[in-house]
């Protein structure tokens, strides 16, 4: 049975996405592909992170003895894991359960899909500042339903700007839930607004991580 690197475990609110301010149980994996220049969890990928080794059956139990039955994994990259398919398979079986992947963009969906319509995918697509937008894959994009959800987090103007782009070269609107956040301390969320105003940008949410707002921005297990 696949054993799989566990930096934290939790139960608190989903600070953004489309079931922002509900709770939800978290796994966060060690360990990422990416280097982006905003992230807020590179702790979380270091080679000597402390972490817990858990199974399959002991990240099920662990998620079960919450009762919460909306469940995030999120890391570092959990779709870089060996036996994430099976362990996707076996949290799918309780069919009251919501289960959210939260994934960098720069790893094929297509052996994750199809498993149960209780999964859904939050993609984040790297803009320029983040330094990382030359590894993303953008074949996914053609395998986001109505459930999922593609994350632009944006640092200036120009983050927006290729972010437009996107969204109407693979016509995201129409394909899935798509979400401005700003980086955090870097732009202004007032600037997004103005211009998805500017660009009547219909069906593009902006959303703020509620969790940093609620608690100190720094603070790890919320």
């Amino acid at each position: 049975m696949a054993a799989f690197d566990v930096v934290e475990t939790f139960v608190s609110i989903n600070g953004e996405g489309t079931h922002a301010g509900q709770l939800a149980v978290f796994v966060r994996f060690a360990g990422c592909n990416l280097r982006c220049s905003f992230c807020d969890t590179m702790w979380a990928n270091e080679p000597d992170v402390p972490c817990t080794r858990m199974t399959t059956a002991e990240i099920c139990e662990a998620i079960d003895q919450t009762g919460i039955h909306n469940v995030t994994l999120t890391g570092g990259e959990p779709l870089l894991r060996e036996g994430m398919a099976a362990l996707l398979r076996q949290l799918a079986q309780d069919h009251n359960r919501y289960i959210e992947i939260e994934t960098n963009g720069s790893v094929p969906l297509a052996p994750f899909t199809g498993i149960s319509p209780s999964i859904a995918f939050t993609m984040d697509y790297k803009l320029p500042g983040s330094g990382m937008e030359a590894q993303m894959c953008t074949d996914n994009f053609a395998l986001l339903t109505k459930q999922d959800t593609v994350k632009f987090v944006a640092g200036s103007y120009t983050d927006l700007e290729r972010a437009l782009e996107i969204i109407r070269q693979y016509d995201l609107t129409n394909r899935c839930h798509v979400y401005f956040s700003p980086v955090f301390g870097k732009i202004e969320p007032v600037d997004i607004v103005t211009f998805m105003q500017e660009h009547v940008l219909n069906d593009v949410t902006m959303q703020l991580q509620m969790h940093k707002i609620i608690w100190d921005p720094e603070k790890r297990g919320v």
